[in-house]
């Protein structure tokens, strides 16, 4: 369980590269990066929602993707620093947490019962 869970993760960091490269983005390849980065963002994110809930996975791949890209722009492209952003972003960090805990719980659950 825990593979996929890294996977999403990961998918979620492409996720901000790539987001980072759509604004950033100013000749052919790192245009290119960019839609690899695209690409492999969302197979890796297919393939986690083929064996977790889709709607955990999505809103976890989306709320780390968000608040992942707003880290970035603070950190390395001069976005304003805000506190308020900052416990948000946290906020949705607890959110995620809890979202992979109870997902892991129900999981354990379902199986429990197929074992009876």
């Amino acid at each position: 369980m825990k593979k996929y869970w890294f996977t999403l993760f990961l998918a979620s960091f492409f996720e901000v590269l790539w987001v980072i490269g759509l604004a950033h983005s100013y000749n052919f390849w790192t245009w290119t990066l960019t839609v690899i980065l695209i690409i492999v963002s969302n197979v890796l994110m297919i393939k986690v929602a083929q064996i977790l809930p889709t709607t955990t996975v999505y809103t976890v791949f989306v709320g780390l993707g968000a608040g992942g890209t707003v880290v970035a722009e603070i950190l390395f492209f001069g976005e304003p620093f805000n506190w308020l952003k900052i416990f948000l972003i946290l906020t949705l960090l607890t959110s995620v947490i809890g979202l992979m805990i109870v997902t892991d719980y129900e999981k354990r659950q379902s199986e429990a019962r197929y074992e009876r």
